[in-house]
């Protein structure tokens, strides 16, 4: 909600930081739930709920309201977020429904999604973000219209992706930091040089 006031005042580098964030805290919460073992199951039944409740703002609405505040608008671009936001609460219900019935892990007890996880968004967005500052605006707005398409529909495609190991979520933490540390960094140096 911070990152949206952000967005709304025109301060994406903190929008976007804090959409980063919400990607890192998203990845370590089924783990610490997870290390509680004599939750109840309404306990567990309750985080699936709010986990995706909370996904649904953090990773549906907070990238849509920054993609039209960077410029995805008219028609076309209005089409793109409706979509985008649709299918991110499709693919959340559906994921609950899966989970429920623990349908989202293999014979051999891998887990996987069905489909993109909608948590995708705090990868792609950031890098998709840091691409402003070499190409012009126009060709910035199109890689937003095509990062929310994209992205919203493989979140109701009918796919297997396998659940990332630690080592995999390490490097995936470790770019999307260098990405926002980029962003922060261009932005102190063009504020020290208007001084």
């Amino acid at each position: 909600v911070f990152g949206m006031t952000r967005a709304l005042a025109g301060d994406f580098k903190v929008a976007i930081l804090c959409l980063a964030l919400s990607g890192l805290c998203d990845m370590f919460d089924g783990k610490i739930a997870r290390t509680k073992k004599n939750r109840t199951e309404d306990e567990k039944k309750f985080g699936i709920q709010i986990d995706s409740l909370c996904d649904v703002v953090c990773f549906g609405a907070f990238p849509a309201l920054i993609c039209y505040l960077l410029g995805v608008r008219g028609p076309v671009g209005l089409a793109i977020i409706i979509l985008y936001c649709i299918n991110s609460v499709v693919r959340l219900a559906f994921f609950n429904v899966m989970e429920a019935k623990n349908a989202l892990v293999s014979e051999d007890g891998e887990k996987f999604y069905r489909g993109l996880p909608i948590t995708s968004m705090a990868i792609v967005l950031p890098l998709v973000f840091m691409i402003q500052f070499f190409v012009p605006d126009f060709v910035f707005r199109i890689c937003l219209h095509l990062a929310l398409l994209v992205v919203g529909i493989l979140f109701v495609v009918n796919f297997k992706l396998k659940k990332p190991k630690n080592v995999t979520m390490g490097a995936i933490v470790a770019v999307v930091a260098m990405a926002v540390i980029a962003i922060l960094v261009r932005h102190y140096m063009r504020y020290m040089s208007m001084m």
